[in-house]
């Protein structure tokens, strides 16, 4: 139980920072970047993709349980 718990947080954690620095990169916008190549800086730098990683683990975290467990 305890470990769930941490990976959850731990996906938490790494979603958050990813998200931080999406958001942080929207700036590329007032540097005549259109959408499509917005999306093509994102899905190349690794800090961005901690919130893919993140929200796997967190979906992993409370999904799969083992015996008599309780889900988060």
């Amino acid at each position: 139980m305890f470990l769930r718990g941490f990976l959850f947080l731990i996906g938490f954690g790494l979603t958050t920072i990813g998200f931080v620095y999406i958001i942080s990169y929207l700036n590329l916008f007032s540097f005549g970047y259109n959408f499509f190549e917005y999306v093509n800086f994102i899905i190349r730098r690794v800090e961005c993709l901690n919130a893919l990683v993140g929200i796997v683990i967190m979906i992993l975290s409370v999904t799969i349980g083992g015996k008599n467990e309780l889900y988060l």
